[in-house]
């Protein structure tokens, strides 16, 4: 009932009352880049019935006085992280982070921080109601072997990693499987020169993924920020090139390339900005939760001047605005991103000053509109439904207070967001965001028995996906898990680990406990964890739960011997390092991994069957 009555408070539907609502006295901005019109906008269900000047207005339909007001499309951000914080240290909000967008008028977003396994739980919850949230395009990712995407150590199943052809056709089978709405490609390793750059994909490989994505009808992005690599990208064919090129002017070759192969072009400013720490105005903080909020203020007051970019750092910053300004004026389509989640790169409110980033490297405020929305709607293939308000379409709708088209800055003041017809406050958005307690998931019970090993498809008794996790770098430990013979008609589960040449290094089995570990598992009805291992030394034992950081979650401490045997984790014995940490509520499970650690350099093992709650 709660979920319920949340919903009703953040979204005001027109079909509540006579299923049409009439905006009036607006400026129009309809995406196109055309300049503004006066025009009154008929809204029936999910889709705009008319636009236009003289247009009556039906009986019994919601009228709004946009008087002074400007209506623009819906905006798009076509590269986010949804479930990371943009601010150090602090455990994203997936829902609150989906709220900030459509208190920003963003009705439409493409994620990079989601695992195959990871699509269908978050578009459930998106559908169902459970967390608010834009249109959300969820994507796939692949890299090269030690390549950009690869070094976070969440393990072979986050970014599948392929450095020949024929290795990007058998990905791409597994990939297309689980039917994303995008794939996403690490096709660049130039590190800005501030580290040793990274593997780099060929263009026969990135060839293959584009056509095997193509034959599907699915989108290619790519992470690509220097000139030979967006060469590469555009003659394998790729739809948008993501990220800017840094490390030199554009030139005529590349032009070329671009329009032949119809490329859009996606510079995500926001995020290479050198001075985020310094945007901490009313309209950002109103848009972080608590945590975040109190862990950005932190990092600003710490910081005792402006950090002045070295002039390696000045000349990249310098390329990327020019280089904007060059393919836009060539006519190469200039679409709107943002990096969002990473560091300083606030979720919602990004998406706004990138518009205002595009027209500091030289577009009018009309076209940086219409990269936001019209430019966007094309990029991802969408521009049959949205991005532009006419007849027909969907109703994703953006009122501001101001000229937007006239003062990019005004752009910040949403007044009105519309999504499919529906009605959301942005003030009552941003309530719920800076809410004390996390956005509430649902939870639901589990058998007893999380693995026994017995599967032939590497999957649990859950029917979840067992993966693997390490350190972090591209110079991470090695891992392998496979089956095992423990008896006639019983198996285990072996894993192996070589340990990188780090500080601590380490490696994890992981068992989630829902599918990609996104809904929560109810484990109150059980009083602990069992399960069979043989091995040498000290292990541990951790729980991956709901809004816990990794770095500090709840675990246990065990050891096993060359025999084996049956050992017992009371639920109570788990415990974190934080001061003010309590004991685990236990409603709130995403996953258990066990961990193997030892000195650098050396190898490590443990087998493992029987996984059960008791």
């Amino acid at each position: 009932m709660r979920r319920i009555a949340l919903l009703f408070c953040l979204a005001v539907s027109a079909l509540a009352q006579s299923g049409i609502v009439v905006i009036r006295g607006a400026r129009v901005v309809d995406g196109t880049g055309s300049p503004a019109r006066a025009a009154t906008v008929v809204i029936r269900g999910p889709r705009i019935e008319s636009v236009g000047a003289d247009t009556a207005v039906p009986a019994g339909a919601r009228v709004i006085d946009a008087t002074g007001q400007t209506l623009i499309p819906g905006l798009f951000d076509l590269h986010t992280h949804l479930t990371a914080s943009a601010a150090t240290g602090v455990s994203g909000d997936w829902g609150k982070n989906l709220k900030a967008y459509l208190a920003c008028g963003i009705t439409t977003v493409n994620d990079y921080s989601t695992s195959a396994e990871m699509i269908a739980p978050m578009h459930r919850l998106l559908a169902g109601g459970a967390v608010p949230g834009p249109r959300v395009n969820m994507a796939i990712r692949l890299s090269t072997p030690g390549g950009h995407g690869t070094e976070a150590g969440w393990g072979d199943f986050m970014t599948y990693q392929a450095s020949t052809p024929e290795q990007a056709h058998a990905h791409m089978k597994s990939v297309l499987a689980y039917k994303p709405d995008v794939i996403k490609v690490f096709t660049d390793g130039w590190r800005y020169g501030a580290a040793p750059d990274l593997s780099s994909m060929n263009v026969e490989t990135l060839t293959a993924i584009v056509d095997d994505a193509h034959a599907a009808g699915i989108k290619v992005f790519t992470h690509t920020v220097t000139l030979a690599g967006a060469k590469i990208a555009a003659r394998a064919g790729v739809d948008v090139l993501v990220h800017g090129i840094g490390d030199a002017p554009v030139d005529a070759e590349l032009i070329g390339l671009l329009k032949a192969h119809q490329t859009f072009y996606v510079s995500t400013l926001a995020v290479y900005e050198s001075h985020q720490l310094g945007l901490l105005s009313p309209r950002v903080l109103s848009l972080l939760d608590p945590a975040s909020r109190d862990a950005t203020a932190r990092a600003a007051s710490a910081r005792t001047a402006p950090a002045e970019p070295g002039l390696a750092r000045q000349q990249r910053w310098q390329n990327l605005l020019s280089n904007v300004h060059h393919l836009n004026d060539a006519g190469i389509p200039v679409a709107a991103g943002t990096d969002a989640g990473m560091a300083g790169t606030f979720h919602g409110f990004a998406g706004l000053h990138e518009l205002e980033l595009l027209v500091d490297a030289g577009l009018t405020p009309l076209q940086a509109i219409a990269a936001g929305t019209t430019v966007s709607a094309r990029a991802i293939g969408v521009d049959g439904q949205r991005g532009v308000i006419a007849p027909g379409k969907l109703a994703d709708l953006v009122l501001i207070d101001g000229r937007p088209d006239e003062k990019i800055a005004d752009i910040e003041k949403t007044s009105r967001v519309f999504l499919n017809g529906v009605e959301f406050d942005p003030r009552a958005l941003e309530a719920a965001i800076q809410a004390p307690a996390q956005t509430a998931l649902p939870a639901t019970r589990v058998a007893a028995l999380i693995d026994d090993m017995e599967r032939t498809d590497g999957r649990t008794q859950l029917g979840t996906l067992r993966i693997n996790a390490t350190d972090a770098g591209v110079d991470h430990s090695l891992m392998m898990f496979q089956p095992i013979v423990r008896a006639p008609g019983d198996h285990a589960l072996m894993v192996q680990a070589r340990m990188a040449a780090k500080d601590r290094p380490f490696v994890r089995m992981e068992f989630p406990l829902t599918p990609g570990a996104v809904e929560l598992a109810d484990l109150t009805a059980y009083t602990g964890i069992s399960f069979d291992a043989r091995g040498e030394g000290a292990y541990r034992l951790i729980v991956n739960s709901y809004g816990i950081r990794a770095a500090d979650p709840y675990l246990a401490p065990f050891s096993a011997t060359a025999e084996w045997q049956t050992i017992r984790v009371p639920f109570a014995s788990l415990h974190r390092r934080a001061a003010d940490a309590g004991s685990w509520a236990r409603n709130d499970a995403r996953s258990l991994l066990f961990e193997l650690s030892a000195a650098p350099q050396t190898n490590a093992w443990l087998e493992l069957d029987n996984v059960k709650l008791y």
